[in-house]
């Protein structure tokens, strides 16, 4: 028995390789974006806290990273069409999805009255990290639906 692979097999797997290392290129640029995105709006120096081990700074920080990552599979997902403009749309859509995940987080804060900087600089579990952390996760899988 002879095993046959079409002529275009080693191509097709060539160009599929290629495109997971792109998109993957993407996806991390997205994720540093959305992490300092956080970081940026998020009262106190959060990456400082999470080094250091706060724990309130952690569960918001990890549940903002969990809601990027749902934003960006999604901005993958979506993207259709060829690799350039999949690579485009996925960045664009990733993008502009975490902006308003982080808008959206930082209203939701504002709403609740949340002190969100006094939460996250503490030393001890503040059970409210747990209603910031909620919002992150819950919007942003409704922005991650919402470009898909």
């Amino acid at each position: 028995m002879e095993l046959a692979l079409d002529p275009g097999f080693g191509s097709a797997i060539g160009r599929g390789i290629g495109a997971i290392a792109l998109y993957a290129v993407v996806g991390l640029v997205l994720m540093v974006f959305g992490f300092y995105a956080i970081d940026w709006t998020t009262p106190g120096k959060l990456s400082a806290l999470v080094r250091n081990g706060a724990p309130n700074a952690v569960i918001v920080t990890a549940s903002g990273m969990v809601s990027m990552a749902f934003i960006v599979v999604i901005a993958i997902t979506s993207s259709v069409g060829k690799l350039d403009e999949g690579l485009l749309s996925a960045l664009i859509y990733g993008i502009f999805g975490i902006i308003v995940q982080v808008a959206a987080v930082r209203l939701l804060e504002w709403i609740t009255r949340l002190d969100i900087g006094t939460i996250i600089e503490s030393d001890r579990f503040a059970p409210a990290s747990v209603v910031v952390a909620s919002a992150h996760v819950a919007l942003g899988l409704v922005v991650a639906v919402a470009i898909s």
